[in-house]
C-alpha cells in the first residue's frame, strides 16, 4: 500500500477532470471479492478557488459510497508541494493519539491528555523536509493504519472491521518491524516520549486484536504475519553520554517458552470460562523496555579506552485499556512479570580494532550460613557442682537476593544478566515448570514446585516484594562497568556499537486461583554511534 505517493501526486495529477471544478479521485484500500463486492476506498475531492493557483483538497474514507471519515481541508498551491499535506498528517496523528489506550495504574490513565491532542507541527514538518517521499511513505502508512483501526474496528459496521483486519492490516504488518521504520524512530526522538508511548500503545493494541482474531478463527487462521512478531519494534540512540535502547512488544506477540494448562481426554487444552477471561486479560499487555548504558572515552598514550556501565534498566508491563471499569474483576488485574533480563553491548561484528575487553565483576562465591556453638564446663576440688561454665557462638550469614546479577562476555561483547530466583527453593523463575498434572497453585504435598508458585503470590505487596507496586521492575544501582581498549588509529572515527536486550516474562496466578502459567521471551538488538572525535565526549 503506497498511499503517500498517490497523495503526493494529487496536485499535479492529470487524472482530475478538466471540466468539473469539483471532482474526485479514488485509491482502493481493499479489492472486491465474490462474497463482498464492496471495497473500502480512500478518496480525494478537489475544489478550485477564485485564485486559479489555489487548490483545496478534502479526503474521505468511504464504504458502499458512504463516508466513514472526512479530513480537514488542505489548502495548497498547485506549483508548490513542499509540506503540502502537513495538515493531513497532523490530523491523523492527533486523532490516533487522542484514542490511544492507556496503561492502568499509570499517570496517563488519570491525567487529561489535551496537551497530547495538540501535537506540535515542527517534528512532523522536519520529518517531511529531511526524508525522501519513499522513506516517509512507510511512516505515513503506519499512522494511517492506526487511525483506520479506530475507525474500522470501533466506529464502523462489523463487515468493515473484518475487511480491515484481513485485507489491510495483515498485508502491512511488516511495517511495524524496527528494521522498516527509520522515519518512525526519528519522529519519536523529535516528538518526545509522551507521543511515543501513545502511538506505540495503539500499535500494540492493534496487533493484539489481530492476533486474538487469528487465534480464535474468523477466517484469519491461514494468514501468516509478514514480520517476526517475536522481535518487534525497537530503536537505539546515542545522546549525552548515554546509549539508549527502547523496545516494545505486545505480550501476545512474544515467543512462548513454557506453558501449562489442564489437558482433556483428547489431548487438547481445556479452558474453563474463568480461564478464558484470564487469557483475555493477559493478552492485553505490552512490555515496554528502556535500557541505558553510560559510556565515556579516554585517549591514552598508546590506545583509546572505552568505558561503559549499566545506568538504568526499566521494564514496564503495561495493561492496555480505556479506564477502570473492571475493578471488581480480579482476573483483569493479573499480569506478567519480568523473570530474567539479559542485556549486552559491544563493538560491531568483525571489529578488529578492539584489542581487549575487561569485565568489572567476578562470579560470586556465595558463603552459606553456618552456626557453631561450643560449651565448656569445669570444676575445682571434689565437689560435683560445676564452678565454671562458658559458651561461645559464631554465625556467618549471607544476604538473600531475589535477583542474581552476573557479567559475562561473548567475544568482545559484554553481557549483563539478571535472573529472578525464589529465595526459598533457589529455583530460577524463567526456567521453572510444574511437574505433570500439578496445579500451579493448590494444596500441599507438591514439593518445591508448588512452593515456587505460592511464593510469588501477592508479589506486588509487602516489604520484600521484587517489583514496584504497579508490577514493573527498575534497576538503577551503580553497577560495575566494563572496558575496551581500542587501537589509537581509530581516533577521529565514529564507530557503530551494538546494543541489545532479551526479556523473559513469566505469569503465575497472583490473586486468583488458576492452573495456568507461562513464560515468554522477546529480544531486541540495534546499533548506536560511538564517536571517537576530540570534543565529542
Amino acid at each position: 500500500m503506497d498511499l503517500w505517493s498517490w497523495i503526493s501526486d494529487l496536485p499535479t495529477s492529470d487524472q482530475w477532470s478538466p471540466t468539473d471544478p469539483t471532482s474526485e479521485l479514488t485509491f482502493p484500500l481493499t479489492t472486491p471479492t465474490p462474497k463482498n463486492d464492496h471495497s473500502l476506498e480512500f478518496k480525494a475531492r478537489r475544489k478550485f478557488s477564485s485564485n486559479s493557483d489555489l487548490l483545496a483538497i478534502t479526503f474521505y474514507v468511504s464504504y458502499q459510497e458512504k463516508p466513514l471519515w472526512v479530513s480537514d481541508t488542505c489548502q495548497l498551491h498547485t506549483h508548490n508541494t513542499t509540506n503540502t499535506f502537513l495538515p493531513l498528517v497532523l490530523q491523523l496523528l492527533q486523532e490516533t493519539i487522542s484514542r490511544s489506550p492507556t496503561a492502568h495504574d499509570s499517570i496517563s490513565a488519570t491525567c487529561p491528555r489535551s496537551n497530547l491532542q495538540k501535537l506540535k507541527p515542527d517534528p512532523v514538518s522536519w520529518i517531511l523536509d529531511t526524508h525522501s517521499s519513499e522513506s516517509f511513505s512507510t511512516f505515513f502508512n503506519l499512522v494511517f493504519l492506526a487511525r483506520l483501526f479506530w475507525l474500522c474496528a470501533c466506529d464502523a459496521p462489523s463487515e468493515v472491521g473484518a475487511l480491515y483486519f484481513k485485507s489491510i492490516l495483515a498485508p502491512n504488518l511488516g511495517g511495524f518491524s524496527g528494521d522498516h521504520s527509520p522515519v518512525l524512530r526519528a519522529f519519536f526522538v523529535s516528538a518526545g516520549v509522551d507521543v511515543e508511548l501513545a502511538i506505540m500503545r495503539t500499535f500494540g493494541y492493534m496487533l493484539t486484536k489481530w492476533l486474538m482474531l487469528r487465534e480464535v478463527g474468523v477466517g484469519l487462521q491461514m494468514l501468516t504475519p509478514s514480520c517476526n512478531l517475536g522481535r518487534w519494534f525497537s530503536y537505539a540512540a546515542e545522546t549525552h553520554g548515554l546509549w539508549v535502547l527502547k523496545g516494545y512488544a505486545p505480550v501476545m506477540a512474544t515467543t512462548r517458552c513454557h506453558a501449562h494448562t489442564v489437558v482433556g481426554g483428547n489431548g487438547s487444552p481445556v479452558f474453563e470460562a474463568k480461564e478464558s477471561v484470564l487469557k483475555y486479560a493477559l493478552a492485553h499487555q505490552q512490555v515496554e523496555a528502556v535500557i541505558q548504558f553510560e559510556y565515556s572515552v579516554e585517549v591514552k598514550e598508546g590506545f583509546i579506552l572505552v568505558n561503559a556501565r549499566v545506568d538504568n534498566i526499566r521494564i514496564h508491563v503495561a495493561k492496555l485499556g480505556f479506564g477502570k471499569g473492571n475493578e471488581g474483576n480480579g482476573y483483569m488485574h493479573e499480569r506478567h512479570f519480568p523473570s530474567r533480563v539479559r542485556v549486552w553491548v559491544g563493538p560491531e561484528v568483525g571489529a578488529s580494532y578492539v584489542t581487549g575487553l575487561t569485565l568489572g565483576r567476578s562470579t560470586d562465591n556465595v558463603e552459606k550460613e553456618t552456626e557453631t556453638q561450643k560449651t565448656l564446663k569445669g570444676s575445682f576440688g571434689n565437689t560435683k557442682v560445676p564452678k565454671m561454665k562458658t559458651m561461645t557462638r559464631t554465625t556467618t550469614r549471607t544476604k538473600a537476593r531475589a535477583w542474581r546479577w552476573d557479567q559475562d562476555s561473548e567475544g568482545n561483547m559484554a553481557i549483563f544478566d539478571s535472573t529472578l530466583c525464589d529465595n526459598t527453593t533457589g529455583v530460577e523463575i524463567a526456567t521453572w515448570q510444574p511437574s505433570c498434572g500439578d496445579d500451579v497453585v493448590g494444596g500441599g504435598g507438591r514439593g518445591n514446585r508448588d512452593e515456587v508458585a505460592q511464593g510469588f503470590q501477592k508479589r506486588y505487596t509487602g516489604v520484600n516484594r521484587s517489583f514496584t507496586k504497579s508490577g514493573n521492575w527498575v534497576l538503577g544501582e551503580g553497577l560495575e562497568g566494563v572496558k575496551w581498549r581500542l587501537n589509537k588509529e581509530m581516533e577521529g572515527s565514529v564507530l557503530k556499537w551494538r546494543i541489545g536486550g532479551q526479556i523473559w516474562l513469566s505469569y503465575f496466578p497472583n490473586e486468583v486461583k488458576s492452573s495456568y502459567f507461562e513464560t515468554r521471551c522477546v529480544e531486541w538488538c540495534d546499533e548506536v554511534d560511538l564517536p571517537l572525535i576530540l570534543g565529542a565526549y
